[in-house]
């Protein structure tokens, strides 16, 4: 498998060089990773940190806490369980974890916390946010490059800055390839249950197939599943988010918009074990590797080669600096 579009480096913008602390012992070390509603195997945000912990610990030797939101364990709660454990550096996925980390991690000054999505602040704590519309851009471009209807749809888990991001992205790739091009949302909820919701997410995927739309991206997390399984009973199309879900429907399953969570959790451990983590906030996007598009044995025969000539000029466009991709659409 390749990831389409991709620059090809490795985060270098991570490993920022700036009041590095002493490299940790491998016997002190505790790296420790926090995950979000729908949990580690949620095919998609989640699994894809998990993936980087895993890689991780396979090119170290050296295992890492964890723990999950649940009922009886909220995202305080859960970074609290890790920290108290004696956790050097925690890793906390989504942008639920802003205001608790903020919380924590004073409490936990000798702790070094790194937000994915998130929007936090202190001496202790980095960020880490992402371009998702560009790489919404490119999967925007194949969507309306292999809709036979012209009309396109988009499920989103809660309608917040973050999924507008994916959506304004696909929405003005789309209208690249075709400026008359019909694009329909949704969204799964107004919670966290939005992110863990197949049957709703089915549902409303049946609701714009009804409707004419033949190719449905999904960025709802575990809810994206139930986009994927509609689509393929209705032989249409689906777009993948986050990990590369290619595999979960092959044949009906477009391409995915890939986020590299694993490798931002990857470079997070192995900064905070080298003493060159630093705290602030880091932004990346497809010129950094951080977003692409996914092209692999489950969806090469629904990518053209002219497809995908087209969408990796505009990639290197985008990475050069000659497209700009909005984060928002004007209404």
């Amino acid at each position: 498998m390749r990831l389409s579009g991709l620059a090809g480096c490795v985060f270098g913008l991570i490993a920022l060089a700036a009041t590095m602390a002493p490299p940790a012992r491998a016997a002190d070390f505790k790296p420790a990773i926090v995950f979000d509603e729908g949990g580690r195997d949620d095919h998609a945000f989640n699994q894809a940190a998990a993936e980087g912990a895993e890689r991780f610990k396979a090119e170290t030797g050296i295992d890492y806490l964890s723990a999950d939101v649940s009922k009886t364990v909220d995202h305080e709660a859960a970074l609290r369980q890790v920290a108290g454990q004696g956790a050097t550096i925690i890793v906390a996925v989504g942008y639920a974890y802003s205001a608790p980390v903020e919380t924590v991690a004073k409490d936990f000054p000798n702790t070094e916390f790194t937000v994915i999505d998130g929007d936090a602040m202190g001496p202790n704590i980095q960020t880490v946010t992402m371009r998702e519309q560009e790489g919404s851009y490119l999967v925007g471009m194949v969507a309306a490059m292999a809709s036979k209807t012209g009309k396109i749809g988009f499920i989103g888990g809660i309608d917040m800055p973050l999924i507008r991001k994916f959506a304004a992205g696909y929405k003005l790739g789309a209208l690249r390839v075709n400026p008359h091009i019909e694009v329909v949302e949704d969204h799964v909820g107004v919670d966290a249950q939005a992110w863990d919701d197949p049957t709703k997410a089915e549902a409303l995927a049946r609701h714009e197939i009804h409707d004419g739309a033949d190719v449905i991206y999904a960025a709802a997390g575990a809810s994206g599943v139930g986009v994927y399984k509609a689509a393929k009973e209705a032989g249409t199309l689906a777009i993948g988010v986050d990990t590369n879900q290619n595999g979960l429907f092959p044949g009906t399953m477009l391409t995915s918009m890939v986020k590299r969570v694993d490798v931002v959790v990857e470079k997070a451990f192995l900064s905070a074990k080298d003493g060159t983590w630093t705290a602030g906030p880091i932004n990346l996007g497809l010129a950094n590797g951080a977003v692409g598009w996914a092209l692999d044995d489950n969806n090469r025969a629904l990518i053209s080669p002219a497809m995908e000539k087209r969408v990796n000029a505009v990639a290197q466009d985008i990475i050069a600096g000659r497209i700009r991709v909005s984060d928002y659409i004007e209404r």
